[in-house]
């Protein structure tokens, strides 16, 4: 069974920072590019980051595209996302998916306020 349990999000002034982890298991991670997605309340999916395998290329989102930095260990099964100079726009559920698949996991909730 695929799993993705996604952690690190708390509550953090504007401009901090936050590393989420994402521990994967139930399938071949280095295998599969990897994404971040996230979530506001009432809003849709938002797309944030890709990982890819193999070559690892990335992209992002141009919202945080600067600030945000996607990284993955495939020997440890987990992906990560560097969150710097976050803004209040930030705050969301983020998480961790399968390059094209919808969330699985339960997701770690990041706030950003003063």
């Amino acid at each position: 069974e695929v799993q993705l349990v996604e952690s690190g999000g708390g509550l953090v002034q504007p401009g901090g920072s936050l590393r989420l982890s994402c521990a994967a298991s139930g399938f071949t991670f280095s295998r599969y590019g990897m994404s971040w997605v996230r979530q506001v309340p009432g809003k849709g999916l938002e797309w944030v980051s890709d990982i890819h395998n193999g070559d690892g290329r990335t992209t992002y989102a141009n919202s945080v595209k600067g600030r945000f930095t996607i990284s993955r260990d495939n020997a440890k099964n987990t992906l990560y996302l560097q969150m710097n100079s976050l803004k209040p726009e930030d705050t969301a559920v983020y998480y961790c998916v399968i390059l094209g698949e919808s969330p699985r996991g339960q997701g770690t909730q990041v706030t950003v306020s003063s």
